[in-house]
């Protein structure tokens, strides 16, 4: 007999028990990342997020589980409805709470129904239907979901797509010499000339991780994170506590890219290592130096990868610009369940046009490939997922 449970910190659910459920090689479905977000102050309901998680035991067995919010806002979610909040309010209807199983602030494709099989997956799935229902919330969101999880989605969850740039070492490059040797002349150039005004500034770079980061180091870093947030007038969310805990519990997966003039840090990049992949997450800066921002949040990580054997990059969402420096467009997953059966099948409509959109849009970015031949390289499939 299988009970479900919902809980409202993650400190609840056994650790083993939790990561039993995935194989590790994600990050940021881990227990401690995702408790260190709970416990150090990231996450907070009076800024929309309150931790209510789904689990599925048999008997004292678990079986499934889901990093799941009762979200008031549609803030640090990057799979954007706002469009859709704004008409439920235009026909009186309330689209907050809503319930989003996803990692916070994270728009880091990766597992999101932790199960063994299909089948814990799908009973995981009915059980966010029910306890929306039951709630009466409007909605139910699984954000950046791993290809996996789409054999347990059934027809009355919508499909979104969207793109983001990831690069790829899919021709076994050495070091970043031989990767910019796949470029054409014109991005290669550019390239080069990016990171030789970096060195003509006098700037030193280097990379420290969780075990060799000292306070100093951490202090640094979120001090840039919290001047860009300042800069563009967001609320910053994560702590220096928080980053204290992923040193302390994760030491293998905090990657810091540091910036120096002297022994004065510059800027930095915060990224996150699991088992093939670097996910760069916040950058920031004290100075304005030409070429800084993609010496520091790109070439520093490729070389990272390259050195350290990991196959993928994931420099964060958004932006054209990657493209250039060759990170190549991907299409990221996100299904949604609606409980107004109206609302529902007007948007299964809208989520066709958006991903014929999406196709539209990829095809055009494949064409401005930097490869010289980019049938070599990885591309998005031919569709957008449905």
């Amino acid at each position: 007999m299988t009970i479900a449970r919902i809980h409202s910190r993650i400190g609840e659910i056994p650790a083993a028990h939790w990561d039993a459920l995935h194989d590790g090689r994600n990050p940021f479905v881990r227990h401690a990342f995702l408790d260190g977000l709970e416990q150090h102050g990231c996450l907070r309901p009076q800024w929309g997020w309150s931790a209510r998680h789904c689990t599925i035991w048999e008997g004292d067995k678990l079986i499934a589980a889901a990093p799941a919010y009762a979200k008031e806002n549609s803030h640090g979610e990057f799979v954007f409805d706002h469009a859709w909040a704004h008409a439920y309010a235009r026909n009186g209807l309330d689209y907050f709470p809503k319930w989003l199983c996803a990692v916070p602030y994270s728009p880091v494709t990766g597992p999101r129904l932790l199960a063994r099989d299909t089948t814990a997956r799908q009973l995981l799935l009915s059980e966010l239907v029910r306890q929306c229902e039951r709630d009466e919330m409007s909605s139910v969101h699984v954000n950046f979901h791993d290809e996996i999880d789409d054999a347990a989605f059934g027809s009355d969850w919508l499909a979104r797509a969207d793109i983001q740039y990831h690069w790829r070492n899919g021709e076994g490059w050495r070091d970043f010499s031989e990767f910019l040797a796949a470029m054409d002349h014109k991005h290669r150039k550019n390239i080069r000339q990016e990171r030789a005004r970096v060195t003509r500034e006098g700037v030193r770079l280097r990379v420290v991780d969780g075990v060799s980061a000292n306070d100093a180091e951490l202090a640094a870093m979120h001090g840039f994170y919290l001047q860009t947030f300042a800069e563009y007038g967001n609320h910053p969310a994560l702590t220096l506590e928080f980053l204290h805990h992923l040193r302390e519990h994760m030491p293998e997966a905090l990657v810091i890219v540091l910036a120096e003039r002297g022994d004065e840090p510059i800027a930095g990049a915060l990224c996150v290592r699991g088992a093939d992949t670097l996910y760069g997450r916040y950058w920031g800066a004290t100075e304005n130096v030409p070429g800084l921002h993609f010496e520091v949040c790109y070439y520093q990580g490729i070389e990272y990868c390259l050195r350290e054997g990991l196959t993928r990059f994931e420099p964060g969402a958004q932006g054209e610009h990657k493209l250039a420096r060759g990170f190549l467009p991907t299409y990221v997953r996100s299904r949604h369940w609606l409980a107004h059966p109206v609302f529902r099948k007007a948007l299964a409509s809208w989520c066709a046009e958006e991903a014929c959109s999406i196709e539209r849009y990829a095809a055009a970015l494949a064409a401005r490939s930097p490869f010289k031949s980019p049938q070599d390289h990885a591309a998005p499939p031919a569709a957008a997922p449905r």
